[in-house]
C-alpha cells in the first residue's frame, strides 16, 4: 500500500454533513474536503449514511451499495468502506425503532432483555450494510448535573458492566461491531460540565470507571472502543498511551480498533492546547493508540507527509492500518458482494415494538404510592391528565434518538414511526374513563398562564395525573442531553409549581416524571428512613427529616410518584399500563435520587465519610437510594446464607429466601450488597455484588442463589495494585442499597 492508501483507511467521511448541529463543534469543523478527493485512494469509514438526515432507508441502501461497488471498482485496492451509525436507543435512522434510553436499561436490572434489544438493533443495521455501532456508553454516572446522564446505564460499575456487556453481545451476535464509549473518565468531569477536566484519583478510575470497560472487553469481546473528550489530571485521553495502549491493549488484551470521538483529534489543538497544529495533534493521537479519525478527514490527512519527512515512524502508521484492515476482514468487507441492495426492510417491526414495550415496562420505577395506584377503573372515573409531557412524543426519547437528534432540525418531516404519548396510552388503556387534557405549562420558561385551567380540571376530576420532566436535545436545545448540563436539580421551568398547584386542589395527584436525569423530588415524596443496620461510622446514614420541617409535620404531597427515564416509542402505553395496574412496576433506581444539586457529586458507593456524619452540617443523603423501587405487592427477604470462608480469587455462594408477601403477582429485583469491614483503604459502605429479577405469584417463595467471584470485591491498594484482600465481608439483601433486611458475613482468606 502507498502512504496515501494507508492514510485513507484511517479516516472517515461525513458524506451528508450539513449545517445541522448533530455533533459537538460540527458547524465549526465542517470538512472542506471534496468527497471525490477524499476517496481517491479508498476510505476507512462512511459516517452516518442513514443517521444525518431523514432519508428513505431503502433508497439510501441502494446508494450505499452502489458507492461500495464503486470503491471496489475504481480505487486501486478495491477496499470497501466501513459504515458506522449511532445506535444508543436503536438505530438512529428515519423509520427505525426507538428503544428506551440506557438509564432505563439500568432501571430494568435485566441484562438478558437488553441483549435481545441489542440483537434486534444489530439485525436492522446489518441488513442496511452498517458494520459498526457507536454504543454502548459505559460511563459510570458520577454527577446527575451532567447532561449526558440519560446515555449512561447506572452509577454502579457492576450494573453498568453487566448490562452494557449484554448489549455488546446482542449487537455483535448480528455481525455488527459495538463501540464502547467514552473511554475513560468522561462522566467524572468537574461540576458535571461537558468536556470539563477530570480530577479523579487513580483509585476512583481503576475501581469505579474502568471495570465496565474491562468487562465488555474480557467477557463481551467488544471489537471497537472510542476515546473520551476529557483530560485526566491534565492529560487528554486522546493523547494518553497509558489508557489507550497500556491498560486497554496491554493489560486487558484488546485487539480491536480504537476510533476517535468526533473531532477529538483536532480538539488536542483547538481545545486542550497540547498540540501546536493538526500535524502534531495527529501524531499525538495515533501514537497514543487512536487508529481511526472520525467523523471526516482532518488531522490525519497529515500522516503520509509526516512519515515521509521522518517526524512519524512508519511502524506507527502501519500498526493502525493493520488493525483497520483486520476489522474489515472480520466483517467480511474485503470480499463482500454489493451487486444486490436490500429491496425492503421493516425497521420498526412488531417484534421491535414488543421488545421496546417490555423494556419500558420493566424500567418504570414507583417512588411513592399511598394506595391510589393502580387506578380504580370502575365506575367511569374522571381523570385529568395535565403537564407539558403528557401529550409529547419527544418527551419519551433521549438525546440520541433520531427524533430528538436529527428530526428536530426537520420539523416538516413526520417521525416515521408510531409514537403514542402518555395521554394516548391512557385513553387506550382506560376506555371507560372520562379523560380531560390540559397542558398547564411548558417544560421550560416561567409562563404560569396555564395554571388556572390545570387547577380547574384537577378540581373536577377523581384523580389528576401530572406528567412533567425533560425535553432532550443538544447544546442548549432542551433541558438534558449532550451539552445541556445544569447547576440545579429542580425540575426545569415552573413544573414544580404546577404540581404543587394541582396538589393544592385536594384531588389525588399522580406525578409521572419523564426525565433523562434524576431530579430532586424530595418535596414530592414522603419521608423515608433508610434501612436499619447500616451506619456510616461517624453518625447515622439515615435520612433526616425534610429540610425546614419537623418529622411529624403533615405535608401536602402527591398521592404517588412514578419515574420513567425516557422510555422510548412504547413508553406512553407502558406508563399507562403501570398506572392502570395491567403491569406491576418492577424498575429500580439505577442512580440515587438526589435532594439537591449542592451536595453533588454523590454516589451510593461512598465511604463512611462520604455519607451523613456528625462532623458536617451538610447531609448528602439521597431522597431515594440506589436500588429503590416499589411495586403493587410486597416482598420479604429472609435467611441469607453464604459460604463461611472463601479463598481470595475464588468464588463464593450465597442464597436468600424471597417471598411475595402481598396479594398479587409481581417481580422483585433481588439485590446482594457487601461491605468490607476493615480494609487497607476506605471502602464503600455498600457495594452491589449481585442481582436477579424474580417473578412470584402472591404467597409464593423461592430461594435465590448467587455465585459471586471475589474479584467483585477487589480494589486498588495503597501500593497501587488491584487485589482481593483477606478479611470479613458483611453481606445483606434488602429493598435498596441501604436496606439491610437479612444479613450474614463471609471471611476471605489467603
Amino acid at each position: 500500500m502507498t502512504l496515501e492508501e494507508k492514510q485513507a483507511q484511517l479516516v472517515g467521511f461525513w458524506v451528508d454533513q450539513g449545517d445541522e448541529l448533530v455533533a459537538p463543534m460540527a458547524g465549526e469543523k465542517k470538512t472542506s474536503t471534496r468527497y471525490e478527493d477524499a476517496t481517491a485512494h479508498g476510505i476507512g469509514h462512511l459516517t452516518r449514511v442513514y443517521g444525518t438526515r431523514p432519508v428513505d432507508p431503502i433508497e439510501r441502501a441502494q446508494w450505499l451499495w452502489g458507492e461500495q461497488a464503486r470503491l471496489q471498482r475504481e480505487t486501486r485496492l478495491g477496499i470497501p468502506a466501513l459504515v458506522h451509525e449511532e445506535c444508543l436507543t436503536g438505530l438512529a435512522a428515519w423509520q427505525a425503532a426507538t428503544f428506551p434510553t440506557p438509564l432505563a436499561w439500568g432501571a430494568s436490572f435485566d441484562p438478558e432483555l437488553v441483549e435481545e434489544v441489542g440483537r434486534a438493533i444489530g439485525s436492522s443495521m446489518r441488513t442496511l450494510g452498517i458494520h459498526q455501532g457507536l454504543a454502548p456508553v459505559l460511563d459510570v454516572v458520577r454527577d446527575p448535573r451532567w447532561g449526558r446522564v440519560d446515555e449512561c446505564i447506572a452509577e454502579d460499575p457492576l450494573l453498568v458492566g453487566t448490562v452494557g456487556t449484554a448489549y455488546v453481545r446482542g449487537l455483535q451476535s448480528e455481525g455488527v461491531h459495538a463501540t464502547l464509549k467514552h473511554f475513560v473518565g468522561y462522566s467524572a468531569s468537574t461540576a458535571g460540565r461537558n468536556h470539563a477536566p477530570v480530577h479523579a484519583g487513580r483509585r476512583e478510575i481503576e475501581d469505579v470507571l474502568l471495570p465496565p470497560f474491562e468487562m465488555a472487553v474480557r467477557e463481551g469481546g467488544v471489537r471497537s472502543v472510542m476515546n473520551s473528550y476529557t483530560d485526566i489530571d491534565g492529560v487528554p485521553v486522546a493523547a494518553d498511551p497509558y489508557y489507550l495502549d497500556e491498560v486497554l491493549r496491554g493489560r486487558w488484551g484488546f485487539d480491536g480498533v480504537v476510533v476517535s470521538d468526533y473531532f477529538a483529534v483536532d480538539f488536542l489543538q483547538s481545545m486542550h492546547h497540547v498540540a501546536a497544529d493538526s500535524a502534531q495533534a495527529a501524531a499525538l493521537a495515533i501514537t497514543a493508540g487512536i487508529d481511526v479519525e472520525l467523523p471526516s478527514p482532518d488531522a490525519y490527512t497529515t500522516l503520509a507527509t509526516q512519515v515521509r519527512d521522518g517526524s512519524l515512524e512508519q511502524s506507527i502508521l502501519d500498526r493502525a492500518v493493520g488493525r483497520v484492515l483486520t476489522q474489515k476482514e472480520e466483517l467480511g468487507l474485503l470480499d463482500a458482494d454489493f451487486t444486490v441492495a436490500p429491496a425492503a426492510i421493516e425497521l420498526d417491526s412488531p417484534e421491535h415494538r414488543a421488545l421496546a414495550r417490555r423494556l419500558a415496562e420493566e424500567s418504570i420505577v414507583l417512588l411513592s404510592n399511598d394506595g391510589v395506584l393502580p387506578l380504580d377503573a370502575s365506575g367511569a372515573p374522571r381523570i385529568a391528565v395535565i403537564g407539558p409531557n403528557a401529550d409529547s412524543a419527544e418527551a419519551l426519547m433521549g438525546c440520541y434518538s433520531f427524533v430528538n437528534h436529527v428530526l428536530a432540525h426537520h420539523p416538516e418531516v413526520p417521525a416515521g414511526i408510531a409514537l403514542p404519548s402518555v395521554l394516548d396510552g391512557l385513553r387506550a388503556e382506560l376506555p371507560a374513563a372520562t379523560i380531560t387534557h390540559v397542558v398547564g405549562g411548558e417544560v421550560e420558561g416561567e409562563d404560569r398562564s396555564g395554571f388556572p385551567a390545570a387547577v380547574t380540571a384537577a378540581g373536577e376530576a377523581d384523580v389528576a395525573i401530572v406528567v412533567v420532566g425533560d425535553r432532550a436535545g443538544l447544546f442548549g436545545r432542551g433541558t438534558v442531553g449532550e451539552g445541556n448540563d445544569v447547576d440545579s436539580l429542580e425540575l426545569p421551568g415552573v413544573q414544580r409549581a404546577l404540581v404543587e398547584a394541582v396538589v393544592a386542589t385536594g384531588t389525588p395527584v399522580v406525578v409521572v416524571a419523564l426525565t433523562g436525569r434524576p431530579y430532586a423530588l424530595d418535596w414530592a415524596l414522603p419521608h423515608r428512613e433508610s434501612g436499619a443496620g447500616l451506619t456510616a461510622g461517624l453518625g447515622s446514614v439515615n435520612s433526616p427529616a425534610p429540610s425546614g420541617s419537623a418529622a411529624t409535620e403533615k405535608r401536602s404531597l402527591p398521592a404517588a410518584v412514578l419515574q420513567a427515564f425516557f422510555p422510548g416509542e412504547e413508553g406512553g402505553p407502558a406508563v399507562a399500563a403501570v398506572l392502570s395496574g395491567a403491569i406491576a412496576p418492577s424498575g429500580r433506581l439505577p442512580v440515587s435520587l438526589p435532594r439537591s444539586a449542592g451536595v453533588q457529586p454523590y454516589s451510593y458507593l461512598h465511604p463512611a465519610l462520604g455519607g451523613r456524619t456528625d462532623v458536617s452540617s451538610v447531609d448528602p443523603s439521597p431522597a431515594r437510594p440506589f436500588g429503590f423501587g416499589l411495586g403493587y405487592t410486597t416482598f420479604t427477604h429472609e435467611q441469607l446464607t453464604a459460604d463461611a470462608t472463601v479463598g481470595a480469587g475464588a468464588e463464593f455462594r450465597a442464597s436468600v429466601l424471597v417471598r411475595n408477601s402481598g396479594s398479587r403477582a409481581g417481580t422483585d429485583v433481588v439485590q446482594l450488597y457487601a461491605h468490607d469491614e476493615v480494609a487497607s483503604v476506605a471502602r464503600p459502605v455498600a457495594q452491589l455484588i449481585g442481582f436477579q429479577r424474580v417473578s412470584l405469584e402472591a404467597g409464593a417463595e423461592q430461594r435465590v442463589e448467587f455465585t459471586v467471584p471475589t474479584e467483585r470485591l477487589a480494589f486498588t491498594g495503597v501500593d497501587g495494585v488491584r487485589r482481593v484482600e483477606p478479611g470479613r465481608i458483611r453481606l445483606w439483601v434488602g429493598g435498596a442499597c441501604d436496606d439491610e433486611e437479612t444479613s450474614t458475613a463471609i471471611e476471605i482468606v489467603g
